[in-house]
């Protein structure tokens, strides 16, 4: 928008790299819609609208907290005038610090470069979609002027920022099993900002699975009785659910699935990094297989030492009203009568799970991410929420319908009680395909794609808002 007026007010042999008065007067002008010679919150918001791609949330807001020296809720044309030429400054820095060559311009292997410094590694493919939103001039190289016109309303303060904007990987928490986890950058684990992201992770977690709460005992409850019931229809089981224990039972269970998402979270963020070293040789960069590895044995390692918490859970929600006075009673109640053989009951198959689960869910985001930044991201890096939505919803269904006859044979064996023999895992199998058939492995599937679709948007929105309010984006 500005560079039309580098040309306009001044020849080229006197206009030097920033903008002058006139400039910043011209576009202030612009943005002043009522022309009460103050910018507000909302006035920025629509000019921000018009200018480039998404900047995040609220970015109207961070520049108004940032320039707004004398605290009235708006800017006047010095404050404006004072923010840019500080802003420019931090930009022109961070851009010198991207261009390792010095020689003016940014390349695809300078932000490889720079990225992997800070712990993110991206190939060369990525790094173009990235140079292409700001490259104006088709020359997939970015000139001081391309940078400066792209970033110049852009609330990021440094390059660590800047690059927190690129990385646009974004996996949902909708507790159903395990997903790789995120990775971190070495300045992020130095700052401390990982906290604050697992943090974010988890209560965006843990407003998912309350919020969808119902649904999951009701699905277990239809995977656990299905077998003595020929047919279970979703309305008249959700009807008997009320019935026997009224409106709050159906969250009975979801105490201890929100309780385990802290350390289910911390023991899969540790051992994936430690998997990760382990798995790179030479400090060779990781690949999307074994990132997958890495995760995969990472959230085998959780589930593990959190595997009691999931009986516990299963038992919780199968119980009748009075069986269980809470997590605790439950605990002493299995330990005292089924001893503590019982707290693995399932392991197996559950284990067996994690690989279809986090594999299908990664791969087909990834496939599904890709295909519409190549595609549909004309001006854009990142990824609205509607396209995160979209991808996490396929990417959690394919997951789940790979995963689903293990999980249902995983609940059966934690909500049997003990009985004069054990039954296996193969034989339990073969007794669900005898008596119920193929389907009978995917009973209670209803509930659980009804439930996919409003736990990655609650999870989606939440995390975003919770990283605000953490200051991550």
């Amino acid at each position: 928008m500005l560079r039309w007026l580098q040309d306009f007010l001044s020849p080229p042999e006197v206009w030097q790299s920033d903008y002058d008065y006139v400039a910043y007067q011209i576009l202030f002008d612009d943005l002043d819609h009522n022309k009460d010679g103050v910018l507000d919150v909302l006035e920025l918001a629509e000019g921000l609208k018009n200018w480039s791609s998404s900047f995040g949330v609220d970015p109207e807001k961070k520049i108004l907290q940032a320039a707004d020296s004398n605290a009235d809720s708006g800017l006047d044309f010095e404050e404006f005038v004072r923010y840019l030429q500080d802003h420019e400054r931090k930009m022109k820095l961070a851009f010198k610090s991207l261009d390792k060559n010095d020689d003016g311009v940014i390349d695809a292997s300078e932000v490889v470069a720079a990225l992997r410094t800070l712990g993110l590694h991206i190939s060369l493919s990525q790094a173009r979609d990235i140079l292409k939103s700001m490259d104006s001039d088709g020359s997939m190289t970015i000139d001081w002027d391309e940078w400066r016109d792209y970033f110049f309303l852009h609330p990021a303060k440094n390059i660590k920022e800047i690059i927190r904007f690129w990385k646009h990987s974004t996996i949902i928490d909708i507790g159903e099993s395990i997903s790789v986890p995120d990775e971190f950058t070495e300045q992020e684990k130095e700052s401390g900002d990982w906290w604050k992201h697992l943090v974010a992770a988890g209560v965006s977690s843990g407003v998912t699975r309350t919020c969808t709460a119902p649904l999951e005992r009701l699905k277990v409850m239809m995977q656990v009785h299905g077998s003595k019931v020929t047919k279970m229809r979703l309305v008249n089981e959700f009807k008997q659910l009320l019935k026997e224990g009224g409106t709050f039972s159906l969250w009975r269970g979801n105490g201890v699935n929100v309780f385990k998402i802290a350390p289910e979270s911390v023991l899969k963020v540790g051992s994936y990094e430690q998997y990760k070293k382990l798995l790179s040789f030479d400090d060779a960069n990781l690949g999307i297989l074994q990132r997958f590895i890495a995760g995969s044995m990472a959230g085998a390692t959780s589930q593990t030492c959190i595997y009691p918490l999931e009986v516990i859970k299963t038992r919780l929600m199968v119980g009748k009203t009075g069986e269980y006075s809470g997590i605790i009673d439950c605990g002493r109640k299995l330990l005292k009568t089924e001893g503590v053989r019982a707290f693995c009951k399932g392991y197996i198959p559950n284990l067996i799970s994690i690989v279809p689960y986090a594999g299908l869910d990664l791969t087909v985001f990834e496939l599904l991410k890709n295909y519409w930044l190549e595609h549909y991201a004309e001006n854009s890096v990142k990824p609205d929420l509607t396209v995160v939505l979209g991808c996490s919803t396929l990417s959690h269904t394919c997951g789940q319908l790979a995963c689903f006859p293990l999980n249902l044979v995983r609940n059966r064996m934690q909500a049997a009680k003990m009985e004069k023999e054990t039954i296996r895992m193969m034989q339990l199998i073969q007794q669900i395909y005898t008596k119920e058939g193929k389907r009978g492995f995917f009973r209670g599937f209803t509930p659980s794609i009804i439930k996919v679709l409003p736990a990655v948007g609650i999870g989606c929105v939440t995390h975003e808002q919770v990283k605000w309010l953490f200051g991550l984006i």
